[in-house]
């Protein structure tokens, strides 16, 4: 992300690794914002330890917290396993929460984005050893309302993907919707000759805006969404 005027800062806690923009900075209020979300997670897992291993939907017998019953429902819609929503659906609860202290906040969590921003911004898309990597983006509007982009893929990074995408970046109003459906939709990526159906199966996924495929020097777009072109070097 290019910084331009905005000042970022980090909150780690075990696995997560937030990038955060608030205006005023709130990394205290942050860090204990992971602390509780994350908590929920692990509490959940401690007493239904499927739920962490499973790669199918996830169906919720008993209360459960929101942010466990998100990841469940995200999962079932994108027809995965409801760890495939964790990263994005942190993201998501903690920048909700910063909006009450910041007017723009966006929060990155292993390539998963939450942001609502006073101007739209262009998100500059890494795949890889792709000859596109960070030449194109997506130009998100989030100013009347927060918008969630997450990226999957198979080249890059420790996350479980049974595709060979280079990144699969989804769209959508839901974080929690975004980070599952681009799992399991760059799970159908296994070759450039696959994205056509990559599409037509993120068009089945209700809540999904748009998406972007890149595998190579091939990529595939659907949705509502705008890919632009993006200045400066690579790297």
């Amino acid at each position: 992300m290019n910084r331009g005027k905005r000042s970022f800062y980090r909150v780690t806690v075990k696995e997560s690794d937030l990038c955060v923009h608030t205006d005023p900075p709130l990394e205290k209020l942050a860090g204990e914002l992971l602390l509780q979300y994350r908590g929920y997670i692990e509490n959940y897992i401690s007493a239904n330890p499927e739920f962490a291993r499973t790669l199918k939907p996830w169906h919720i017998s008993g209360p459960a917290p929101a942010i466990i019953r998100d990841m469940a429902e995200a999962g079932k819609k994108a027809g995965v396993g409801p760890m495939a929503a964790v990263a994005g659906t942190v993201a998501e609860y903690v920048g909700r929460e910063l909006l009450k202290h910041s007017p723009e906040v966006i929060v990155e969590n292993g390539g998963d984005i939450f942001l609502k921003t006073g101007t739209p911004m262009t998100l500059a898309i890494y795949a890889a050893q792709s000859p596109l990597s960070l030449k194109v983006g997506l130009r998100i509007n989030a100013v009347e309302k927060a918008q969630a982009v997450c990226t999957s893929s198979g080249t890059v990074g420790h996350s479980l993907s049974l595709g060979k995408a280079d990144a699969v970046c989804a769209v959508s109003g839901s974080c929690a919707l975004a980070d599952a459906a681009a799992t399991a939709i760059g799970n159908h990526v296994k070759s450039e000759s696959h994205i056509r159906n990559a599409i037509e199966f993120a068009k089945k996924i209700d809540g999904l805006s748009g998406l972007v495929v890149i595998i190579g020097d091939k990529i595939g777009m659907w949705g509502d969404i705008e890919v632009v072109p993006v200045q400066g070097r690579k790297g």
